[in-house]
């Protein structure tokens, strides 16, 4: 029989934002007894931001101790409860990548969420003043504590994975555009015009597949296709970009589209580094309906009005039942949420398409669906995207191809 836990949970913001500090404490379901309580100051956040991190860090305390456990989340703050349980939306972009975060430490079905009172959360309310009174201190204060007998495997896996501070990505130095910012710690107090950070952001270095024979002659390629192979030239690209990234010494993972021209791409990356290429099925290329293979000239002497729709609202389709670049960027944006949750603070290399990436760059920079069309991007080019605890993002890179010269 499973074990069962209780998770309190909560955080707070003197200021919203302001300095932030979370607590968490996870109980025996049955006696009630604290097992385990964990608590951070996080540098400058919002209350909503501190409440989700403390959701997290409880639901890693707990999966530490147990990950076959069956969890009941216990917190004052109706927002997370309700947008945790799916009866409100998670509008707000700060909070999509936290909530996809917590999704992902303990399956789905063996958490519950319950609102309580205030008056009824001051185990968790007591870690996180206590971590942001550090926080008034100067102090870059984290608490893991564990009841559990010192020597039993979860309490060394609980101090192991929540009371040390993630990694930040080991950089080459002429490596500017991969770095991560200074820590908020070092950076001057958070104000008008300037975003206040958590930490190591995640960075996803964004490449574009090397050329296939249908690259040179810009014909319609999309995952509704042939799927073609990488050609002579895009063997030799991926070799190039394989041996530069090597260089640089950045990478920690390497994610890539199912298609064939992206997985040979990666491959030839992952070989060189040493690591292993993961799958995402939402960065495949945009399905192009009856154009794929086509050239643009073509598709304008075949389906004129259809063009020209396409090319006047990303909400249109292809001719044939492709998909719209609106549909593109909803399955794009949740993969990206996905991948955030799970390599947040690390480098991630994205071997993926054209679209995806011109998508990911304009969600990055907020801009409007249109700019989808004023944006340049060769192949086996990198880009790259930095993305920070507290919703901000930042275009480090664009369409760069020094690699090929």
């Amino acid at each position: 029989m499973s074990r069962r836990f209780i998770v309190e949970a909560d955080g707070g913001s003197r200021g919203n934002p302001g300095p932030a500090g979370y607590g968490a404490v996870v109980l025996d379901a049955t006696t009630g007894e604290p097992l385990a309580e964990v608590a951070e100051h996080i540098g400058t956040a919002t209350n909503n931001v501190a409440e989700y991190r403390g959701l997290i860090a409880g639901l890693r305390a707990a999966h530490a101790l147990d990950p076959e456990a069956t969890v009941r989340v216990r917190m004052d703050s109706k927002l997370v409860v309700e947008q945790m349980s799916g009866r409100w939306k998670i509008k707000h972009p700060d909070m999509r990548p936290l909530a996809a975060e917590a999704k992902t430490i303990l399956p789905p079905d063996q958490v519950t969420y319950e609102w309580i009172p205030r008056e009824k959360n001051k185990h968790a309310d007591r870690l996180a003043n206590e971590a942001m009174d550090a926080g008034k201190r100067g102090e870059k204060w984290q608490a893991s504590r564990s009841t559990a007998a010192l020597d039993s495997p979860a309490s060394a896996a609980l101090d192991s994975s929540v009371s040390a501070a993630p990694d930040s990505p080991s950089l080459a130095p002429d490596s500017p555009a991969f770095a991560p910012e200074p820590l908020a710690e070092e950076k001057a107090a958070p104000g008008w015009g300037a975003s206040a950070d958590l930490g190591a952001p995640t960075t996803f270095v964004l490449l574009r597949h090397g050329e296939t024979a249908l690259t040179p002659q810009k014909r319609f390629s999309g995952s509704g296709g042939s799927d073609p192979e990488l050609s002579p030239a895009g063997r030799r690209q991926a070799e190039q970009i394989a041996a530069a990234l090597a260089a640089r010494g950045t990478i920690q993972a390497i994610v890539s589209s199912p298609l064939r021209r992206c997985r040979e791409t990666a491959d030839a990356v992952a070989a060189r580094l040493g690591l292993e290429v993961r799958i995402d099925e939402g960065l495949r290329e945009a399905d192009f309906g009856a154009w794929e293979g086509l050239t643009f000239a073509e598709v304008r002497d075949r389906y004129p009005a259809d063009l020209d729709a396409w090319l006047a609202s990303t909400k249109a389709v292809p001719t044939g039942g492709g998909e719209s670049f609106t549909q593109v960027a909803r399955r794009v944006a949740l993969s990206r949420d996905k991948l955030l949750a799970r390599y947040a603070g690390r480098t991630v290399l994205l071997v993926t398409h054209v679209t995806p990436i011109k998508t990911l760059v304009r969600l990055a920079l907020g801009a409007p669906p249109e700019s989808l069309f004023r944006m340049e991007l060769s192949a086996a080019s990198i880009s790259a995207v930095a993305y920070y605890a507290d919703g901000n993002a930042s275009l480090r890179l664009l369409n760069d191809t020094s690699h090929l010269r």
